[in-house]
């Protein structure tokens, strides 16, 4: 089994919060988590998608006020969103008596935004973490397997490459078809798959609704609005342009990501390395699978962003970090780093205080000018350091 980097955070936030939610998509190890931390303390599991867990709550208050000596667990917690109101009727009602603090661990398969009602009413009683697919730390040595596979523990731990691809193909279709229609959006699974599709084409590329309409025979606002749908499953990414006050034409749209490089080599059809690896698409694969890999073990105060000039300067990643640093941070597939011009502009107008080339090697050497070369490990594990 995987050990999970989210383990100790989740441990330490059960600690010091009454509640905790962990929020990501579907078969991302949520469940699995929790059962781990199950067996250390005294536990209830409720999935709120099984109805003989349903039946005990047919009257939450009593139920949860009589099980209050144990940390509750409530899986798929979206399907149920009113039951955020009874957890804090229970987390005041423990303070004001001075019973101590009760503990909650609540899973979804949804954004905080999309989980605007808990947000709201468990204010100051909730601690958020995101849990991401299976990362090149917590897979060691296996990386081309985990860029190729994606995070998704069946799919990366699958038998072999047709079964993983199976599960994949499995994936995408029930997600489509029966978990969508949970949150409420009555989108024909078709429509919403070919809408995927295209997002995957333009892997890493400036959004532009009003294209994407054209192509769907749909307006640009319901472009949008299924866009923000994927971001808010967890299953597509916008990453922000920055904008300094440098004097400068920037390019002020997001650039869209598919999070999962795997459920990404799906849409496009992609079977093997060998088929990834002549593909048009690698380079733009790469940057994705290095972001989201990044952004899974960065503090939880960074920020990300892009940096595009209309001269051609130009950062892939932009960190944001805690104490107002910023790290620039560039993405190539090759072997043979080198520094390109807009990297250098940009850094000459930003000046960062970290500047990194990640390539697909395992040596770190300094390129000048205050830029490393590092392997995409290497630099997780500088990230890391600073949670």
């Amino acid at each position: 089994m995987i050990q999970r980097l989210l383990l100790p955070k989740l441990l330490h936030g059960l600690d010091s919060s009454p509640a905790v939610a962990i929020l990501g998509p579907r078969q991302v190890g949520k469940s699995t988590l929790a059962r781990e931390v199950a067996k250390q303390t005294p536990s209830i599991l409720l999935d709120l998608e099984s109805p003989q867990d349903m039946a005990r709550l047919a009257d939450p208050m009593s139920y949860l006020s009589a099980h209050l000596d144990k940390l509750i667990i409530l899986d798929e917690v979206q399907r149920e969103p009113e039951i955020f109101q009874i957890l804090r009727v229970l987390i005041d009602q423990s303070r004001r008596d001075g019973r101590g603090v009760n503990q909650f661990l609540v899973l979804g398969s949804a954004s905080i935004d999309l989980l605007k009602q808990s947000s709201e009413t468990l204010a100051g009683r909730i601690q958020y973490l995101e849990m991401t697919g299976i990362n090149c730390m917590e897979a060691k040595d296996r990386m081309n397997d985990v860029w190729l596979r994606g995070g998704f523990p069946p799919a990366l731990l699958a038998k072999n490459g047709s079964a993983s691809t199976q599960w994949r193909q499995d994936f995408i279709r029930t997600y489509l078809e029966r978990d969508v229609p949970t949150f409420g959006f009555r989108v024909p699974a078709t429509t919403l798959r070919r809408f995927w599709t295209m997002l995957a084409h333009m892997q890493g590329s400036i959004v532009n609704a009003s294209n994407l309409a054209l192509g769907m025979d749909i307006s640009s606002v319901t472009a949008s609005r299924y866009i923000d749908l994927l971001c808010d499953l967890l299953l597509v990414r916008k990453i922000q342009p920055y904008f300094p006050n440098v004097g400068k034409r920037l390019v002020k749209a997001p650039k869209i990501y598919i999070r999962d490089s795997g459920l990404l080599h799906t849409l496009l059809s992609i079977s093997g390395m060998d088929n990834l690896l002549s593909h048009p698409i690698v380079g733009f694969s790469w940057e994705g699978f290095v972001i989201e890999n990044i952004l899974s073990v960065a503090p939880k105060m960074a920020s990300p962003y892009y940096y595009r000039t209309a001269a051609g300067a130009e950062i892939d990643l932009l960190l944001h970090m805690p104490g107002d640093e910023l790290w620039a941070i560039e993405i190539k597939r090759t072997s043979t780093p080198k520094v390109a011009k807009g990297f250098h502009h940009a850094c000459e107008d930003l000046n960062p205080a970290k500047k990194f080339i990640v390539y697909n090697g395992t040596e770190t050497f300094p390129l000048g000018n205050g830029i490393i070369a590092i392997s995409l490990p290497d630099l997780m594990e500088k990230i890391a350091a600073k949670v």
